[in-house]
């Protein structure tokens, strides 16, 4: 991995079978978290959609702009893929599995895999997850990182850069000969 690929969807819902994305947003950095692009978009999605979603997401989505947003734009989901691949095109070689990361990010994957089947394709099995270095800091060592929950995706994404870089900050490791650490 030379490159890491962060993404962050909001959505109707948690569901994956029944609700929607709204808004993605993806960034793409290097191993040392310095970001190389980044792209974000309100997804269009039809008023039964918004209509369909419980009441944290009208509340938070509401409070957030991004209701409002979705109802008056955004770009259709094919055209969204299709730029999520340009990004990794552009920065991932052709036959390259890209490791997705991101705050639990496992509830993204899942929404990728059943509306971004293209992108899927192009993702490693792999993830890095900032939220397992967030139980491991917080109970071992009681360290602790206060999320804006901001829920837009752009935002997000950059908090969980700058949460994990908070983390490996703390991590120290020894210089070896052959530039590989050993385990003990």
């Amino acid at each position: 991995m030379k490159r890491m690929f962060w993404l962050d969807l909001e959505m109707t819902g948690l569901d994956v079978e029944r609700c929607v994305i709204l808004e993605v947003a993806a960034i793409v950095t290097d191993l040392e978290l310095r970001t190389l692009e980044e792209y974000t978009q309100v997804v269009h999605q039809p008023p039964e959609a918004l209509a369909a979603m419980d009441a944290w997401c009208v509340k938070t989505h509401g409070e957030s702009g991004l209701t409002r947003e979705v109802r008056s734009g955004g770009r259709p989901l094919p055209e969204v893929e299709d730029a999520l691949l340009a990004l990794v095109d552009r920065h991932f070689g052709p036959q390259e599995r890209v490791v997705l990361c991101g705050n639990s990010i496992h509830q993204d994957r899942r929404f990728v895999e059943r509306h971004l089947p293209r992108l899927a394709e192009r993702l490693h099995y792999r993830m890095v997850d900032v939220s397992s270095f967030k139980e491991v800091f917080r109970s071992r060592w009681g360290i602790r990182w206060e999320k804006s929950n901001n829920h837009r995706a752009l935002q997000d994404t950059r908090e969980s850069i700058r949460e994990l870089a908070a983390y490996l900050a703390y991590v120290r490791v020894p210089e070896t000969k052959g530039g590989t650490a050993a385990a003990e």
